[in-house]
């Protein structure tokens, strides 16, 4: 289980450029004891699960689709299933783990991807075994670049190149590409549409440095492409100074990226937290100006007020014990009295 996930994460942030969209057959493979079928994969339009393949079963089960899609795969869906199905299998005997893994996944990632005027895109097929990629195939412009760590000799290499430039020029592209364009045509709204991110810069104070930490936050936008950049003095932060900047999924579909930068308690500077992302017409920014020189400012009123706190209850508990004290005396008079 936990290499499968492993794999999946592994896989999951290759994505279309900015202004493309994309179609992904994400593979696996597994041989050993699980809950998961032997083989099966997931088509995704962009970052939007459209399709789910059981190769156990042999059937098809589409995801968040409101029109009928039947038209968009057909038969080839089988066939590709099938030749990548083989071809895992085969990797499975290259890797040779039958007798030291008691569960083994293997993956292999499609991707093709559409530019906005019509025309295809670049195409990547990324194979891994035992969480590492073992090799990737990227064809653009009918050009093909390879990089690899197979352990196989130099002829069943090129033997193996040569099959997947032709199984990209004559099955995957051209059947990626028609798919592709199915379901834009069927999801256009789901896939196009456009949500403003929220931005927040914050100033905590950090209690084991004795700093502060500034942190911007962009979140619930879509698409995910999205440009955050944190500013000092109006000059962008050097990269190597900023932490986080991953791109999160949140639960209603959209995003959020975070980037955190550590400074000291004397830093006076000004900070900036600017985005830029195809919902905006122009960059979203937001400032944070602050003096961290004298970081007592801020609990003063809290210390002001709990010392005001402590002087009422200690006056009520002197009055409280006087009044007390007062009436325990009446009392001792009024007896005396009475006895004289």
């Amino acid at each position: 289980m936990y290499k499968v996930l492993r794999f999946f994460l592994l896989l999951l942030p290759i994505a279309a450029s900015k202004g493309s969209h994309s179609l992904r057959f994400l593979s696996t493979y597994i041989k050993g004891q699980t809950a998961f079928p032997e083989f099966s994969y997931v088509v995704m339009l962009d970052d939007v699960r459209v399709l789910y393949y059981n190769g156990e079963t042999k059937t098809f089960h589409p995801r968040g689709n409101t029109t009928s899609e039947a038209d968009v795969f057909d038969s080839v869906f089988l066939e590709i299933s099938d030749v990548i199905h083989r071809d895992l299998i085969d990797r499975r005997i290259i890797a040779n783990s039958s007798e030291t893994d008691r569960v083994l996944a293997l993956q292999r990632l499609v991707v093709c991807e559409l530019r906005d005027d019509g025309e295809p895109g670049q195409m990547i097929t990324r194979d891994a075994v035992r969480g590492s990629t073992t090799d990737e195939l990227l064809y653009v412009d009918n050009n093909f670049t390879y990089q690899g760590t197979l352990n196989v000799s130099a002829q069943l290499l090129k033997v193996h190149l040569e099959f997947g430039k032709y199984r990209h020029e004559h099955l995957y592209r051209p059947y990626c590409i028609k798919t592709l364009k199915g379901y834009l045509e069927r999801r256009r709204n789901q896939v196009g549409r456009k949500v403003k991110p929220r931005l927040r810069l914050t100033q905590k104070a950090n209690s084991y440095s004795g700093g502060f930490r500034v942190s911007c936050l962009a979140t619930g936008f879509y698409p995910r492409h999205i440009n955050l950049t944190l500013f000092r003095d109006g000059q962008p932060v050097a990269d190597h100074e900023i932490t986080g900047g991953e791109l999160l999924p949140n639960n209603d579909g959209t995003y959020q990226m975070r980037k955190t930068l550590e400074i000291s308690a004397a830093d006076k500077h000004k900070y900036t937290c600017s985005a830029t992302h195809l919902s905006l017409d122009n960059k979203l920014d937001i400032d944070l100006e602050f003096d961290p020189g004298d970081p007592f400012k801020s609990v003063i009123p809290t210390v002001l007020i709990v010392l005001a706190l402590v002087l009422v209850l200690g006056t009520a508990a002197v009055t409280y014990k006087y009044r007390k004290r007062r009436t325990v005396l009446l009392k001792v008079l009024s007896t005396c009295v009475q006895i004289l």
